[in-house]
């Protein structure tokens, strides 16, 4: 089972529609036990990241995410899911994420905020399982106005443009993010979901 975790930020429906659409077993939860005997985990978000931290926070439900994650199950933040694996965000001043992986999440300066609509990926992982079957250059479907800095650069999978070239997307060991969002990215989107749901358990 794949348990995409309910915080009350997202559209959840349409990432468990999509999962389902590709033969994915998915559960919406905010339940500790279901997390923690889920085989991968799935974060979405849609919205700042100051509140998505306290409602985490206050349904507990940092420490089952980081267990999950410690212990090993393949991990993907979707847009403010990915965002929240940081260290701190601008937004809203200097805001503390959970600290998973090293690095901030700055605004975009050059361009009009939020970037939204179709943008082309750049794969720099080229051996990245979220990316089997899926061209270099593709598009996808993005709406955010800030974007994650990796510490490690190795972790970068894909690059986009807008303004400057930003890390669209990270893979390291089991954690995966994305910045697009893969449920409004019709059939490539759903080829990246199910690519998830393949990763070796």
């Amino acid at each position: 089972m794949i348990a995409i975790i309910d915080y009350g930020m997202g559209n959840l429906r349409s990432v468990e529609k999509a999962f389902e659409k590709v033969g994915a077993n998915v559960k919406i939860t905010q339940s500790i036990p279901d997390i923690l005997k889920a085989e991968k985990i799935v974060l979405p978000g849609v919205g700042a990241i100051k509140p998505a931290v306290e409602k985490l926070i206050e349904l507990h439900l940092v420490e089952p995410i980081q267990k999950s994650i410690a212990d090993g199950k393949p991990f993907l933040g979707i847009c403010l899911g990915l965002q929240l694996l940081f260290e701190k965000s601008d937004e809203g001043g200097d805001v503390k994420g959970l600290g998973i992986l090293k690095g901030t999440v700055p605004r975009f300066k050059s361009l009009k905020v939020p970037q939204m609509g179709w943008n082309q990926i750049h794969i720099q992982q080229k051996d990245c399982p979220l990316y089997r079957g899926i061209p270099d250059g593709s598009n996808f479907y993005f709406c955010h106005s800030y974007y994650v800095e990796p510490t490690d650069k190795t972790i970068v999978a894909t690059t986009t443009d807008y303004g400057l070239a930003f890390s669209s997307s990270i893979a390291v060991k089991n954690i995966f993010g994305v910045q697009f969002h893969p449920e409004k990215s019709q059939t490539l989107g759903l080829q990246i979901l199910k690519n998830f749901t393949e990763i070796p358990v």
